[in-house]
């Protein structure tokens, strides 16, 4: 009975320090304050990014409009040049 009782004892003990060590190397409470802080900064730099993906939308809206006229003053088809289709009538 005494050596069951210290075998169990022994196991509680070793999951006890598997436990220590596991939280030593993974602190969930340092874990949880570093995503906190995270999140903060991005709530507060929220309107700078907001501007910046405004900015980039924009510039790829400009962009493709500019390749959107490009194509349309080189190509001959009827639904974009309607003056070509009345010459020929």
């Amino acid at each position: 009975m005494h050596e069951v009782i210290s075998a169990n004892i022994k196991r509680i003990q070793k999951f006890l320090g598997f436990t220590k060590n596991y939280f030593i190397r993974h602190n969930p409470i340092k874990a949880m304050i570093d995503g906190t802080v995270a999140s903060i900064k991005d709530i507060l730099t929220i309107r700078k990014k907001q501007k910046l993906v405004k900015y980039r939308l924009n510039y790829q809206i400009g962009k493709l409009k500019q390749m959107e006229k490009l194509i349309a003053a080189n190509n001959d088809h009827v639904f974009l040049r309607g003056r070509k289709f009345n010459e020929t009538r």
